[in-house]
């Protein structure tokens, strides 16, 4: 019997040698074992450097928040969220638009109401209109409108219509003339 003992021993010795490689091997891998961040919306995404986050809704398979690259178009966050519909009305929205973190992609149904490129249902979008587009609103003109767009282009997407009011030329009357043509953020 020495011999089943002394098979017995060397088939334990060679398990354990086995167990430590992979515990080694994994350990030394430099993993971090705990999941990526993230926000429990009832959606799980993952922001990683050079992605954004859009919300896509309206006739997409997945509708919800996707994460695109950072220079991704509004084709690019349809695709994230599985496409299309087969009735959707691709034809009615800028599939080449550029698209900014935290923007939102919606994607009609034929004969459904949808603005125009540059548009905001109640007046001019201080994040994304051009500025030639924002000088709609009363007292606006193009010097006033470029320094719109210089500070947002410095400081980021306007929160609220009253972050206006850090952009040189626009004091609280001027703010109070602009209000009613400015869609709010």
């Amino acid at each position: 019997m020495p011999s089943t003992n002394l098979r017995l021993g060397v088939a334990v010795v060679a398990v354990a040698l086995l167990l430590a490689v992979g515990a080694g091997v994994w350990y030394g891998s430099g993993r971090d074992p705990r999941p990526p961040a993230s926000v429990d919306v009832g959606v799980s995404y993952t922001t990683v450097p050079g992605t954004i986050v859009v919300h896509v809704s309206g006739a997409v398979l997945h509708p919800g928040l996707v994460t695109i690259p950072a220079d991704g178009r509004v084709a690019d966050g349809i695709a994230a969220a599985g496409g299309a519909t087969g009735g959707a009305d691709l034809g009615s929205i800028n599939l080449a638009a550029p698209l900014r973190d935290g923007e939102q992609v919606v994607v009609p149904l034929p004969g459904a109401a949808t603005l125009p490129s540059g548009s905001a249902p109640d007046g001019v979008d201080l994040n994304r209109d051009t500025a030639s587009e924002l000088e709609a609103p009363p007292g606006v003109g193009p010097v006033l409108a470029a320094r719109i767009v210089a500070y947002r282009d410095l400081n980021g997407p306007f929160a609220t219509v009253e972050d206006l009011l850090d952009v040189g030329g626009i004091g609280e009357a001027k703010l109070a003339a602009m209000r009613d043509a400015i869609a709010v953020p």
